[in-house]
């Protein structure tokens, strides 16, 4: 098991200058971008930005809130609960997801959901893809593992629930085949869960 990436969440507004000091102290360089075009719903909003070393040894994201919905984001959520900004979740890359999360099951670590619809649009996006998946996409579904990919390879993930009892951090699980994206195509598939997580805590929606 190895550390694969970290993921902080900032207030709003304080990234770019947050990327700007990891640029000119630690050499980290924007490397994508994530907008609120993507992560969007219609009760909160979020950007993001993944910094890398030049060898790519290094990585993590820079997230914060997008104002203007009518709910509270789950980046706000975060920084409240955590005081101030901090690691969301860190990611831990292993060899085998399938058999790592169905012994984390086994000892009560709980994931966040991701929905059966999720599963039916992944299968029908790689019939029309040059990746071969190596697992059983049934396991996949059972176990809530989602799926990034590309031509060349693909990533396995999923996300614990927080935990400690505040929404605050938590352990994303991931392998990788011959893949070093990031999970993108994810981001939104995280947010909604993270979000639905909110709902069900009371705090997603804004009563002021």
């Amino acid at each position: 098991m190895l550390l694969d990436h970290v993921v902080q969440n900032y207030p709003i507004n304080t990234i770019e200058d947050t990327a700007e000091w990891y640029r000119e102290t630690m050499a980290l360089q924007r490397f994508w971008s994530i907008d609120d075009k993507i992560t969007t719903s219609e009760y909160s909003a979020m950007k993001a930005w993944l910094i890398t070393s030049d060898d790519q040894k290094v990585q993590m994201t820079l997230a914060e809130a997008v104002p203007g919905r009518k709910g509270i984001s789950q980046i706000e959520e975060f920084v409240a609960y955590n005081g101030g900004p901090g690691i969301q979740h860190i990611a831990l890359r292993v060899d085998d997801i399938v058999a790592t999360v169905t012994e984390m099951r086994k000892r009560s670590i709980e994931f966040l959901h991701v929905p059966s619809s999720y599963y039916d649009i992944l299968e029908d996006r790689l019939k029309n893809s040059k990746v071969e998946l190596k697992e059983d996409i049934a396991k996949l579904r059972e176990l809530c593992i989602l799926m990034d990919f590309d031509d060349n390879g693909y990533l396995l993930q999923l996300f614990t629930k927080p935990v400690q009892d505040r929404p605050t951090l938590f352990i994303e699980i991931i392998q990788r085949r011959n893949f070093n994206g990031f999970g993108a195509g994810n981001f939104k598939a995280l947010f909604d869960a993270v979000e639905r997580e909110q709902r069900l805590r009371g705090t997603l929606y804004d009563e002021n």
